[in-house]
């Protein structure tokens, strides 16, 4: 049997009118040493003379205020940073307050360079008709090329056509608190440290979850006794970078989905949020959760973190912990099998692997399933997203890397019971960058983040040579019925 793979007959691409505004401090830009120039900048901004502030506040209004909203309010938090209590002095004019905060604000677009790597889930509230809403994830790339995460909606149609919505005007971020820390994933994170005996003493006294102050707390009451230890100010620094790690954000319920951007907020995250693979876990009582592990990227190391969601209004971030949790491409089962979370992941960086955790937070082993055999991934394998459960089996959806490295998708079937068992394995790409589908921004890649099903349509969000993104739809029975058992 042929297998019929439909491609939508849009792209969508990276819009770089879409700008978040954040604080600019002058000589304490990405690249090149230097130090903060704002001093002297203030001082030049409290001298100007009145008319000139004037001047300058109207100029800006006119320019900006149309593509933000709360413009005026983010100029005021942004010359409170940077000059505290000028908000409450009564001898400084609100425009210079003002333009004291535009001076100190930039703004980013988070699309300037590709809008990529999708995953796609059924929207929270998807309907129950003929038509059904989805809500889908994307990578954005700007200036520096570091990565935020945002997101679109769109209807799958009873036809199998697929719309996506226009985004909303105004993408917003928003103030990250505290978050949850799990002790599980600290204990898996220091094993490396050479006072681990001291980490230990940390950790033993925390419940498994616990707060920023509780740890704040354990560290500065072991502080004095171990002020002797060499290496006690490293591994305190060690901990408290964990702790930092995780954080919440919630957005104004006035947004839109499609407006909310998810910005790079801890150290570990500085040059972006990368690659978030969502799932819809459903736990023994029915409940759904919305999960999506993603790489976190510092400019140097990655690791793997986690997004959780139940309305896509509020997020809680964390990392992960565990040996099958390192490099790329960790992506959560949709619900528990035996009684035990599962994962697909890549901690050797070149084949498919499932891992094994009871907590979903700690993956401390993985067993390779899939090894590159075929031309076109010779080179390495990945997952594609989370499985899709179908009554044969665990559907997941894989990307090969070949000659020339072309980055295509295939498909790997694996047992319901014991998901590290492969049944079968299509021979061939269901979807390889060709036609129109070679150049970008990294030439040669289809890819995507994960896609979802509806009845028998399967539905794959994909972004072409990292810079912009299709769908494509197709029978599961048909990719079922093309794909050849294991062994064969």
């Amino acid at each position: 049997m042929s297998l019929t793979v439909s491609h939508a007959d849009f792209v969508l691409r990276p819009d770089s009118s879409r700008a978040i505004t954040r604080l600019f401090v002058a000589g304490m830009e990405d690249v090149g040493p230097g130090h903060s120039r704002a001093p002297e900048v203030i001082e030049r901004v409290m001298n100007l003379p009145d008319d000139a502030v004037t001047e300058a506040m109207a100029d800006i209004d006119e320019r900006f205020t149309g593509r933000h909203e709360q413009l005026h309010e983010v100029f005021a938090r942004h010359a409170e940073l940077m000059r505290p209590g000028v908000g409450a002095d009564a001898t400084v004019s609100e425009a210079r307050k003002l333009l004291l905060g535009a001076t100190f604000t930039h703004e980013y677009s988070i699309e300037g360079a590709s809008l990529c790597n999708p995953s796609a889930v059924l929207h929270p509230e998807a309907g129950d008709g003929d038509d059904v809403r989805f809500l889908m994830s994307v990578r954005a790339i700007g200036e520096g090329h570091r990565s935020s995460v945002g997101f679109r909606t769109g209807t799958l149609r009873a036809d199998g056509e697929v719309i996506v919505d226009e985004p909303g005007p105004f993408p917003v971020t928003a103030v990250a608190s505290s978050g949850r820390n799990y002790r599980s994933v600290f204990e898996a994170n220091v094993v490396e440290l050479q006072d681990r005996e001291l980490a230990a003493y940390v950790l033993e006294a925390l419940p498994a979850e616990f707060s920023d102050a509780e740890i704040e707390l354990r560290i500065n009451a072991l502080a004095a006794e171990f002020a002797t230890r060499r290496l006690a100010a490293t591994t305190f620094a060690h901990l408290r970078a964990i702790a930092q790690s995780s954080y919440a954000v919630d957005f104004d319920p006035s947004t839109d989905v499609s407006e909310r951007v998810l910005w790079p907020q801890s150290p570990a995250e500085a040059h972006g949020i990368e690659d978030v693979r969502l799932v819809p876990f459903r736990n023994d009582a029915g409940d759904v959760t919305f999960y999506g592990t993603y790489t976190a990227f510092d400019g140097v190391h990655i690791a793997q973190h986690m997004l959780e969601t139940r309305d896509f209004q509020s997020f809680w971030m964390s990392p992960l912990g565990g040996n099958a949790a390192i490099g790329k491409g960790l992506a959560l089962f949709p619900r528990q099998v035996g009684g035990r979370y599962v994962a697909l992941s890549r901690s050797d960086r070149e084949t498919n692997e499932v891992a094994y955790s009871d907590d979903l937070r700690c993956w401390s082993r993985a067993e390779t399933i899939q090894v590159p055999e075929q031309p076109w991934e010779i080179l390495q394998l990945g997952n594609c997203g989370s499985p899709i459960e179908t009554e044969a089996g665990w559907l997941v959806l894989t990307h090969g890397v070949g000659p020339m490295r072309t980055y295509s998708l295939g498909a790997i079937l694996l047992d319901l019971e014991e998901p590290h068992r492969v049944i079968s394995v299509a021979p061939d790409p269901l979807i390889r960058p060709d036609d129109g589908r070679r150049g970008g921004y990294v030439a040669n890649v289809v890819y995507s983040c994960g896609g979802f099903a509806h009845g028998d349509r399967l539905v794959v969000p994909y972004g072409i040579g990292d810079q912009r993104i299709s769908f494509a739809t197709m029978s599961i029975n048909e990719v079922l019925n093309v794909m050849r058992p294991v062994g064969d």
